[in-house]
């Protein structure tokens, strides 16, 4: 570090110039004493050896020679030693602050001015800046005290270039027009500029108020040789600074992007020209369950890829070209997997040339089975229903036994209207009735399970759409799919009016795919299906019969007649008991799909209203 009191002597300094300070009073006593001497002799008749005090004289006058020869010495000494330090400063790597307050502290000692300023060029807008100021006792002076100085001489320094020195600048012709040398009487001034490669990057800047002739030529030159080397110092703690800010700023970058990286929810893989994995994410080493990477080969990592994989990387590194597959590899501790993959050529940002491939890798294993697994849910459900299904996992797809309500709604006399028309016309209408049933089935989110001629069937509460209020659900339908059959004959010829009869019945059921190796279908087997379809038997044109069962969970929220008498006997159904539905009891909050979140706020499902609260 630079020393900031270069006029600092080491000891022998002192003690030389001390014993010849010693010596020239030793000589003059000498030559006083001999004085005395000599009139003494002469009173007596004697004199003095010839020469004595001439040579006595002589001997102090060297002595005093050597003495002010010594302390000019010292003084050179001193100014060489503020150079010696000023070259170890262009090499430290201090801030440019710290550079600039050491060459002020080193201006100030060496000329003893009584201030000094450092002034700076602004690198943008090249306008002059006050940087530093000192006083003779290395005070740091204020902005409101410190800045009266001449601002001409510093101007004409700093587009010049050249020094400038006046003993009395009050006095000086070349500086008459100078307001601030006017009007704050400045005598003795000396500045210099700050030069890297011939151009003027700033001006140290020396005054005194009070003495004029403080400054002579020696100390400008003096001044001069520092403030060519302390500029070299100030420039290269600029260029420290720059590069430290620099660095700082290409590691918060390196760490961004690593973190960055890092996060990245794909896995990325980078190669060199010669096909070398430079760069790996955790992303990928998780997927492939290893950690050894890096220093490989992609081959030697990768699973078998294909013949499209190896052109794409062949095109990328040659050619530049990107290119997006879908690959289905198969790993051997995860099976058979599903890849998109992108390859990509890798390029220098300066020169646009491909210095190796990038390769990304998104695992969509587990979206491609849950679009298997919702392309067949959606075989069996309305589309809005598998819509809200938000994962395969909301379904077990496992066969299984649960309650369900299933509706059975078949076209009363159709076989004897199908005989009066072409098959076209036959088709045509009834696609009409199983569009009215399958409508009323998913309004209140029911399965479709099948469509046996004129005849449909309607699933609630399977595990494709489990349903607390199935009995309900169910019910509603079957008065929906009445309604609109009613409001469908309005605009229809009379000769194709027909009407349905449904049943509904609440039971057991087994539930799963049932067919053959290359064709199955979501079916229900065992009561539910088998009683409801023979309530439909019961049911007249337009009527809804239910089960026992069914009016049980049903019969707060609908008006209800037992059915005394069988219209159709059937054996193994003697017990059966069921309900025609009449209509939905008013003033009744009933459960449907439309209001479940508000009949869950309200914690009761039996509450009574002076209202009718029916959505139809």
């Amino acid at each position: 570090m630079m020393n900031n009191t270069p006029d600092a002597k080491p000891e022998s300094t002192s003690q030389l110039q001390e014993m010849l300070k010693r010596s020239s009073k030793n000589v003059t006593d000498t030559i006083d004493l001999l004085r005395q001497q000599r009139d003494m002799l002469k009173q007596r008749g004697l004199s003095l050896p010839q020469g004595a005090l001439d040579n006595l004289r002589t001997l102090k006058k060297h002595v005093d020679n050597l003495g002010v020869a010594t302390l000019n010495s010292f003084t050179e000494l001193r100014s060489l030693r503020a150079l010696a330090e000023t070259t170890a400063l262009i090499n430290s790597s201090q801030t440019t602050g710290e550079v600039l307050n050491q060459v002020m502290d080193t201006v100030v000692a060496l000329t003893g001015a009584e201030r000094g300023y450092i002034v700076m060029k602004n690198k943008h807008t090249g306008e002059l800046e006050f940087t530093v100021a000192r006083g003779m006792d290395q005070s740091q002076l204020d902005g409101s005290k410190g800045l009266v100085v001449s601002r001409s001489i510093v101007n004409r320094v700093a587009d010049t270039g050249e020094p400038v020195l006046t003993d009395n600048a009050s006095a000086d012709a070349q500086f008459q027009g100078s307001e601030s040398i006017a009007n704050f009487s400045l005598r003795s001034i000396m500045a210099v500029p700050l030069k890297v490669r011939d151009e003027v990057i700033g001006v140290v800047y020396c005054d005194n108020r009070f003495f004029a002739g403080l400054f002579k030529p020696g100390d400008m030159e003096l001044l001069y040789a520092f403030a060519s080397q302390a500029a070299v110092a100030v420039e290269n703690a600029r260029l420290f600074e720059s590069t430290r800010l620099r660095l700082q700023e290409v590691s918060e970058m390196r760490d961004r992007m690593r973190n960055i990286f890092t996060s990245v929810a794909s896995s990325i893989l980078t190669t060199d020209r010669d096909g070398i994995i430079i760069i790996a994410n955790s992303r990928i080493a998780d997927m492939l369950d290893t950690q050894d990477i890096t220093g490989k080969t992609l081959p030697a990592v990768l699973p078998p890829m294909g013949d499209d994989f190896a052109v794409a990387l062949q095109n990328a590194s040659v050619h530049g070209l990107q290119k997006l597959l879908s690959i289905e590899p198969e790993l051997p501790l995860k099976g058979k997997r599903y890849w998109n993959v992108n390859v990509s050529p890798l390029r220098d940002d300066n020169t646009g040339i491909i210095q190796g491939v990038t390769v990304v890798i998104d695992d969509i294993t587990e979206e491609h089975m849950r679009a298997s697994q919702m392309a067949e849910v959606s075989r069996y459900l309305p589309t809005k229903l598998v819509e809200s299904l938000t994962s395969p996992a909301d379904i077990d797809m496992r066969p299984q036994e649960r309650e369900i309500t299933a509706l059975f709604a078949d076209v009363r006399g159709f076989t004897t209207f199908s005989e009066k028309l072409q098959p076209e016309e036959l088709m045509r209408v009834i696609n009409k009735y199983l569009s009215l049933a399958s409508d009323a089935i998913d309004l209140y989110q029911g399965i479709v399970d099948k469509y046996m001629g004129d005849a449909v069937t309607g699933l609630f509460n399977t595990q494709l759409n489990p349903q607390k209020y199935h009995a309900a659900f169910a019910v509603d339908a079957a008065l929906a799919l009445v309604r609109d059959l009613f409001e469908q004959h309005k605009i229809m010829p009379e000769s194709e009016r027909l009407y349905y009869g449904i049943g509904i019945h609440s039971g057991p059921a087994v539930l799963g795919n049932v067919g053959g190796k290359e064709r199955q279908e979501f079916a229900a087997l065992g009561e539910a299906t088998v009683i409801c379809k023979y309530l439909q038997e019961q049911a007249g044109p337009a009527e809804v019969i239910i089960s026992e069962a069914t009016y049980e969970l049903v019969k707060n929220y609908y008006e209800c007649e037992r059915q005394m008498e069988v219209k159709r006997y059937k054996k193994g159904y003697e017990d059966v008991v069921f309900y025609k539905v009449i209509e939905a009891r008013k003033g009744v909050m009933r459960p449907t799909p439309f209001n479940l979140e508000l009949l869950e706020d309200l914690g009761d499902l039996d509450l009574n209203f002076d209202f009718d609260l029916d959505e139809d």
